[in-house]
């Protein structure tokens, strides 16, 4: 690819991510996108992306990707037996996106998007598909299996990640506000103590152990 046009794409990216998670995915118009990018011509993201949809797909994709490399190194780790270590394995690379703007950014449009994961119906969406974060999803599914029916293990896993995306998406707005301190506890505190909450979740005691 031209480097003016990697450069074109970057900076759509860049808006893109910016204006979804300050407006919502919905509200943000096409043409503020390109005239934030710089950008003169309004096809801009449909010459580059297809439509505003594969641009919010680049977008996520950008996410996952540099999430990958951290999230596979986790994966020889992890077994059913040790559920904290696998909740672990999720939100550490996860919440280490708070660290930059860019990775605020895509925090927040993920909680938006909490619900159409595909967790309940095993229905993953393609971008996930044979990625480090599907492999944990699926070890969380086998850990919550052992103790749950397979409805209630997939209902916690997609309540799991709802809640994890909404705390993220609240300390990254949060901290992207110049007029509020840092937000308290400091980075590695709350990233463990949202593992602990989280583990604890999905090993609640089962209302109903002899259904």
């Amino acid at each position: 690819m031209p480097k003016d046009a990697r450069a074109t794409r970057d900076a759509l990216i860049h808006a893109g991510a910016h204006l979804f998670a300050a407006h919502g995915i919905d509200a943000t118009r096409t043409r503020d996108i390109v005239a934030l990018a710089g950008q003169a011509n309004d096809s801009a993201v449909t010459y580059h992306f297809g439509s505003r949809d594969g641009l919010l797909n680049a977008i996520l994709r950008a996410g996952i990707t540099r999430m990958e490399p951290a999230r596979a190194a986790t994966l020889p780790t992890l077994h059913p037996d040790d559920p904290h270590t696998i909740v672990d394995a999720i939100v550490r690379p996860t919440a280490d996106e708070l660290r930059t703007p860019h990775g605020r950014d895509f925090l927040r449009i993920t909680a938006q998007l909490a619900g159409r994961a595909g967790i309940r119906d095993h229905q993953t969406p393609p971008l996930l598909h044979d990625t480090a974060l599907q492999h944990q999803l699926h070890i969380l599914e086998t850990a919550c299996r052992a103790t749950l029916p397979e409805p209630l293990a997939l209902e916690r896993i997609s309540l799991f990640i709802a809640f994890l995306t909404a705390a993220l998406a609240d300390r990254a707005t949060r901290t992207h506000h110049p007029r509020t301190p840092p937000p308290a506890p400091e980075h590695d505190t709350f990233t463990t103590d949202l593992t602990a909450m989280l583990t604890a979740a999905l090993q609640a005691p089962h209302p109903n152990p002899f259904a």
